[in-house]
């Protein structure tokens, strides 16, 4: 096992890798922009380098700088966390270039996994269930239309490259398919630097359900369990829990499966998610993607299984063993129920960023609460992130249990200064249908459309 490691990367799961670092006596190294001195996990950590300005391009994003920091601390491993350059095949190679141990997946099973349409192909030939969609690039918006006469509307049009619901959108007739086209091919050349577009069929009323895997030092790949992820806005998921309410044990069963099938067609090592689209009525599920990384739900999994993630990700790059016994493709069953809830800094309603000086952070405390955080009383939200504050996980022993628990500890968490979205988060918890355990991927928009006078 290497002795040091940097954590290429800030907030909340900065700290969450520090923390797990120092518990088995590595030297947890922190790297921070201008913006981020302030903030805990620049404290929690044994040493902390600046490494730039609040610009991404110019800190976290700025591979030779925080390489250069490795170099200066004599860190000897390099855990990227999610986003950010987690996802980047270059820098992986860069990292161990350098004689670092990178604390991910082989660069090449993340150059495979990253780019959707190649990752669609991979996954029908090894078996996994895909949706009726394209298997190459649409160049153009007339391709795209015809395209989706072959597969049927509604379509879901998504860039190859990138993450986040960037760029992705529903079309259901020409009109608004060619405008989601555009509008996708333009964001995915800005942000992604590519323009590749793909479209696939768009399930109505369907769950989005990911799949913990670890690809172990011995090339076993074993499943975690589900967790459901269908509370989104904008296509980013702001409410999971685990185990899915929709998926009986054998639908589950099945995609535990084909998720260790995709994670062995490409080799994978390490922590990594393989994302299905789930339809409830058919009992049927097919693949979204694959994440190359650990994910912002991670925690849910280390809920119901007692396992740590990041434990386990440090073994398997140091080329040990499991520390939980894994002998088969399922490795644990889950224990009790586990919710989480991102905490944005953003407008409950129309959930637009917002920043400013944080002057109370109050957290609740009691059995089956955690509480992974960014940011603390006084420190400042900032233009330049991601918005999220904190997540707030709730375990309970059955999913009723853990509804209670989440209601008393949503009313518990006060955040003043920024605006922030816990009215939103209980308001989901008040909604019939989350309460039920029926909801699907519409939810979100359903709360938000008006209502007719």
């Amino acid at each position: 096992m290497f002795e040091s490691v940097l954590v290429a990367n800030r907030g909340e799961i900065a700290g969450r890798i520090v923390h797990t670092a120092r518990a088995m006596g590595l030297k947890a190294i922190a790297v921070y922009s201008a913006a981020d001195e302030g903030l805990p996990f620049v404290a929690e950590a044994d040493e902390a380098v600046l490494i730039g300005p609040a610009e991404p391009s110019g800190s976290y994003l700025n591979a030779a700088a925080i390489l250069e920091a490795a170099h200066r601390t004599n860190a000897q491993a390099v855990h990227p966390g999610y986003g950010f350059l987690s996802a980047s095949p270059a820098f992986a190679r860069r990292v161990a270039e350098r004689g670092l141990v990178w604390v991910g997946p082989p660069p090449l099973a993340i150059a495979r996994t990253g780019d959707k349409i190649n990752a669609r192909n991979l996954m029908k030939e090894a078996g996994v269930p895909v949706a009726p969609g394209v298997w190459e690039p649409v160049p153009d918006a007339a391709t795209a239309v015809e395209e989706a006469e072959r597969i049927g509307y509604p379509v879901m049009v998504k860039p190859a490259a990138g993450g986040g619901g960037i760029g992705l959108a529903a079309a259901y007739d020409e009109a608004s398919l060619r405008k989601a086209y555009e509008e996708a091919r333009a964001a995915a050349e800005r942000l992604f630097g590519r323009g590749d577009i793909l479209l696939e069929r768009y399930v109505e009323g369907a769950r989005h359900v990911e799949v913990q895997i670890l690809g172990l030092a011995n090339g076993t790949v074993v499943a975690l369990g589900e967790r459901d992820c269908s509370v989104q806005r904008r296509y980013q998921k702001v409410v999971e829990e685990s185990p899915s309410p929709a998926v009986g044990p054998a639908l589950r069963e099945r995609m535990l499966a084909a998720a260790v099938r995709a994670g062995e067609a490409v080799d994978y090592r390490g922590a990594g998610t393989v994302e299905f689209l789930v339809d409830p009525a058919a009992q049927a599920f097919h693949f979204l993607e694959m994440d190359p990384r650990l994910q912002v739900e991670h925690p849910l999994t280390e809920m119901v299984t007692g396992i740590d993630l990041v434990e386990q990700q440090f073994l398997i790059a140091a080329g040990e063993p499991a520390s939980f016994g894994a002998t088969s493709f399922s490795a644990a069953s889950p224990r009790g129920h586990a919710i989480e809830f991102g905490v944005h800094a953003e407008d409950p309603h129309r959930f637009l960023s917002g920043t400013g000086k944080i002057t109370v952070w109050e957290e609740p405390v009691g059995d089956g609460i955690r509480i992974d955080a960014g940011y603390a009383e006084g420190t400042t939200v900032t233009r330049h992130y991601d918005p999220l504050l904190a997540k707030l996980c709730v375990h309970g022993d059955d999913r009723r249990h853990a509804l209670a628990r989440a209601r008393a500890a949503l009313d518990a968490l006060r955040i003043e200064g920024p605006p922030t979205n816990l009215p939103f988060l209980r308001e989901v918890l008040d909604r019939p249908e989350f309460a039920d355990g029926t909801y699907d991927t519409g939810l979100v928009v359903r709360m938000r459309r008006p209502q007719a006078p």
